[in-house]
């Protein structure tokens, strides 16, 4: 039953790809004389179709289930609007064209070059022959493959001084709603994107099943980040990652820093919050706190207003950042 009903999706979505790219990307593509990138047009189409999917749940599911139950008022409506541009750039193929248009040839050409080294890549179906027959069940194995990968990289943004300079924008939203996950420096979204596709490529994961992996994370993130009031239960909160979870992970002075002040903090699970248990990062107290960046709330630190202006501020901490370390 569950892979008919993967296999339903995954054809639903392939359709929905292939009528975006006939219609739409193809004929742009030929008008600007980029006959070249049509394998890379193709696929840019199927993060488009997911991404308006996304934004059709974001806003019909999510969006009202935030009005019924908020964690609290939403007084900064200039704040939710910035994040809905940084969702726009993400979620409907701005960010992704960008990248595969710009960034994957480069990672074509250096798997290219190591095949012609004699050196391949590492795929699981070779560790689990015959894994990949059964489609959801090798989806629920690079699910976690990628989760973990997930948890580490998130860790890493806020333990290492350099990549928490780019990572703070994404904490400085004081109002957590749906619309805060994008909410991201551009360069720490190309950092942990060419992350991620190494590793897609290294694993041998499908593109189509790649797709379906990033649309559902994203849209569980959504719903982490939403000014909703809700958490899974005394047993469920330890299966998926909740907004109460993950509001903790964004609580001022405790959840992306030590009571020090230095960089540590708790709950960096992207979906499974079994990551955060075995590493002892887990922190599952009932309530529902401020959220924030301590030295934004306490000591008035800007971290920009607008879009422009956060990005740029991010680019002024990673110099610093660069500075300090060349200087130790």
């Amino acid at each position: 039953m569950f892979d008919s009903i993967f296999s339903a999706i995954t054809d639903i979505y392939v359709a929905a790809q292939s009528s975006v790219y006939e219609w739409v990307l193809q004929p742009v593509a030929f008008h600007l004389r980029s006959g070249g990138l049509m394998e890379d047009g193709y696929e840019a189409s199927g993060w488009l179709v997911a991404g308006f999917f996304q934004v059709i749940v974001m806003v019909l599911v999510l969006a009202p289930m935030e009005r019924l139950n908020p964690v609290e008022p939403v007084v900064d409506k200039k704040a939710v609007s910035t994040d809905i541009l940084y969702t726009v750039i993400h979620r409907l193929g701005l960010f992704r064209l960008f990248f595969f248009f710009l960034v994957e040839p480069y990672f074509d050409d250096l798997f290219g070059w190591l095949h012609t080294q004699g050196l391949g890549t590492f795929q699981l179906d070779d560790l689990l022959p015959g894994i990949t027959d059964i489609g959801w069940v090798s989806f629920v194995i690079y699910l976690i493959v990628f989760d973990f990968l997930g948890y580490w990289v998130h860790r890493a943004q806020h333990q290492w001084n350099i990549w928490w300079a780019l990572h703070a924008v994404h904490h400085s939203q004081r109002q957590m709603t749906l619309w805060s996950d994008d909410r991201n420096h551009l360069l720490d979204d190309v950092l942990h994107s060419c992350l991620f596709a190494l590793l897609a490529l290294l694993v041998g994961i499908e593109p189509t099943q790649y797709v379906v992996l990033v649309a559902l994370t994203k849209l569980s993130e959504s719903f982490q980040h939403s000014n909703l009031k809700i958490s899974f239960g005394r047993f469920g909160e330890y299966i998926w990652v909740s907004p109460r979870f993950h509001r903790l992970h964004h609580a001022v002075g405790k959840g992306h820093e030590f009571e020090s002040g230095l960089l540590g903090g708790h709950n960096f699970a992207i979906l499974l919050p079994i990551w955060d248990v075995i590493f002892g990062t887990a922190l599952f107290e009932d309530r529902y706190t401020q959220t924030g960046i301590r030295d934004q709330v306490e000591g008035g630190v800007d971290y920009g207003e607008g879009f422009w202006s956060q990005q740029l501020l991010g680019l002024k901490r990673l110099a610093k950042a660069f500075s300090a370390r060349a200087v130790q």
